[in-house]
């Protein structure tokens, strides 16, 4: 059995690695792996001298989705057991899509039922040519309940919809065209697409991508009226007066690299 069920590494730029380590498994979800998950979000968001965090899997599967033996334990919990437990993995799933720096997935292998939700909570989802995805909960006779607000952003409601009822297999091309992951690579080229990805996120300021998170996240499905008008021209108005923003311009103009790519 693996001794810890995640994994994070720090390197010397910042990027922080965050692996499911259950490959027993297939990284399979349980209380504890929720748990050390959410904590270890909580703790990325709130570190200073992280940029970028990459989440991946340790061995065949990125996550295989929930552990039948912890919903076998959960069918004989009462029903205020069973939504503590819904709710320590909806919270989990909000550090993720709310922390404030960029998030990549890292996608081999099988991403099924709640793999899903991890990848559509992240900001840039990379994955492998092998890779396959499914909403596979109805065919154990649940719904994907928890992870379909984010993973009907990433692919809206119509092939959403479709995959929540049938629990069919998308491969990863499949899911390129659908929305879910950004970019499929071959086998052997995935991890250089990540740090590909990772490069040109540390070009940019990081309190910006913070912000940046943020307005899309407040502006996501909302008309353009005189409050979205008012709302978008006060976050550039703020911004622009940002000592990181002052830096960012001034270095443009001085053909010179800013201060967040320096340090």
């Amino acid at each position: 059995m693996s001794e810890t069920a995640v994994r994070m590494e720090v390197d010397r730029r910042g990027v922080a690695t965050v692996t499911l380590n259950r490959p027993e498994v297939h990284n399979a979800f349980g209380e504890a792996l929720i748990a050390e998950l959410a904590t270890t979000f909580r703790g990325i968001a709130a570190d200073q001298g992280v940029r970028v965090m990459v989440l991946a899997g340790n061995g065949e599967s990125f996550s295989a989705g929930a552990d039948l033996t912890w919903m076998k334990r959960l069918s004989a919990a009462s029903p205020a057991e069973n939504m503590a437990d819904s709710l320590n993995f909806a919270e989990m799933l909000r550090e993720l899509a709310e922390m404030p720096k960029p998030t990549i997935a890292r996608v081999h292998g099988a991403a099924f039922g709640g793999g899903v939700g991890l990848v559509a909570a992240c900001d840039i989802a990379i994955a492998s040519e092998a890779a396959v995805f499914a909403l596979s909960e109805v065919r154990l006779g649940l719904i994907p309940a928890v992870i379909s607000p984010y993973v009907t952003a990433a692919m809206g409601p119509r092939h959403a919809g479709r995959y929540a009822i049938s629990g069919e297999r998308l491969d990863a091309s499949a899911a390129h065209r659908l929305g879910l992951v950004h970019e499929v690579v071959a086998k052997d080229g995935l991890d250089a697409a990540i740090a590909r990805a990772v490069e040109e996120l540390l070009t940019c300021g990081p309190e910006a991508q913070a912000d940046a998170k943020r307005l899309i996240r407040d502006v996501a499905d909302r008309p353009i009226d005189g409050a979205i008008r008012e709302l978008t021209a006060s976050r550039i108005a703020h911004r622009r007066a940002t000592a990181e923003g002052k830096e960012g311009v001034a270095a443009f103009l001085e053909k010179r690299k800013p201060a967040w790519m320096r340090a």
